[in-house]
């Protein structure tokens, strides 16, 4: 069975304010004719299919413009919700549009619940795993700690078992979003921490054929059977150096997997540029960033004048504008986004609380902030997926 693994759409995102509803069109396009001229059996969408739970209504279009296009291919879609989707939303006539062939999953209780397919060879079970939160799937799975870990290897748990009945020989295709450990982050995906950790381990997933993992926005292999779709578009400059991509697989009869990678349609390349602004004007080695969307870091010791203006008379698509002096630094000039650059709010309060008293946190205050934090981000998802 050849599959065509593929996540985090983010419809409805734009790129430093640019609109990238077009770009995202066509992609859409590429995904439908990839699935026609490859031969595709089935699509599976790992998550995060909107930018946030209540999309605009041009996102909405398109995302109806992308299931009736797949609907008419005769190719079954499977896709489950992301942290950024609300899964109620999304899951509206769920039951109505399975009959069509796309398959919405996005009720944590049917994890355990497969869409079943079958070729030449047998069977093939999707278990579709949506963004599980902890704190509001940890009933639901009877877990005592609401983490990422517990709650994914619970949820596991009911896909082995299912699996377990199943006849000798069905092979298996998870769809999870989440962080797992091995994976390379970029500044575009949302921190799902809690209580201090974001990552579970590979080995939750033990015991299926291919897993079809979303979150992460850069495409990447973790173990021939786990990987990373990653977005089909960038949505941040640390993504300036992704291959933008999805998963062309081939599951054998026997469940061996074979993955290659089929690249998506590039909108616009990307470039950090770093120097002086007479240096990033004049330096003829940059002329093949003159079209790209640009990050530029200004070195110069004093700010120049107007340099927005000036560096978009050579690149005129220049987005962002950073300024990191090339100077010796006084004790405490450091900036304040510096100070912060790859802190998480924990470490930002612990930091906090030691500035104020002279002493950090101690274990237990270290915990009271953290289930703090945790309840903060369970609380604004409810709000979210009510509004």
């Amino acid at each position: 069975m050849r599959l065509l693994h593929t996540s985090d759409w983010h419809l409805g995102r734009s790129f430093h304010r640019v609109d990238m509803l077009g770009a995202q069109a066509e992609f859409v396009g590429h995904l439908v004719a990839t699935v026609r001229e490859r031969a595709v059996d089935a699509v599976v969408v790992s998550g995060d299919v909107y930018d946030r739970a209540v999309p605009p209504l041009a996102a909405v279009e398109l995302f109806d413009d992308a299931l009736h296009r797949l609907a008419a291919l005769g190719v079954p879609t499977v896709m489950i919700s992301g942290n950024h989707d609300s899964a109620r939303r999304l899951g509206v006539a769920a039951g109505l549009i399975d009959r069509a062939g796309i398959h919405l999953r996005t009720e944590p209780s049917a994890a355990g619940t497969p869409v079943v397919l079958a070729d030449a060879h047998g069977d093939v079970a999707f278990y579709g795993l949506p963004y599980l939160e902890p704190a509001l799937v940890k009933d639901e799975f009877g877990v005592e700690k609401a983490g990422h870990e517990s709650v994914l290897a619970a949820a596991m748990d009911r896909v082995r078992a299912d699996l377990a009945g199943r006849a000798p020989g069905t092979r298996s295709v998870v769809l999870a979003h989440a962080f797992v450990t091995g994976g390379q982050p970029s500044d575009s995906e949302r921190d799902i921490t809690v209580g201090g950790v974001a990552a579970v381990p590979a080995g939750v997933f033990d015991g299926v054929d291919y897993v079809a993992l979303g979150h992460l926005h850069g495409c990447q292999t973790l173990t021939d059977r786990i990987r990373y779709s990653g977005s089909p578009l960038p949505y941040s400059f640390s993504e300036a150096d992704h291959r933008k991509s999805m998963w062309l697989v081939d599951l054998a009869a026997d469940g061996t997997v074979g993955a290659e990678r089929v690249d998506c349609p590039v909108p616009r390349p990307l470039a950090r540029i770093r120097g002086t602004l007479d240096d990033l004007l004049a330096d003829p080695g940059l002329a093949r960033h003159e079209e790209a969307w640009v990050e530029a870091t200004l070195t110069d010791p004093v700010r120049p004048a107007d340099p927005m203006a000036r560096l978009t008379e050579r690149f005129p698509h220049t987005l962002s504008l950073v300024f990191d002096p090339d100077r010796e630094r006084e004790e405490g000039e450091e900036s304040y986004a510096r100070r912060l650059a790859g802190r998480s709010d924990q470490q930002i309060a612990e930091d906090f609380v030691a500035h104020v008293r002279g002493t950090g946190p101690d274990p237990h205050e270290q915990r009271v902030l953290s289930d703090a934090f945790d309840a903060v981000r369970a609380d604004d998802t409810v709000r979210e997926v009510a509004r």
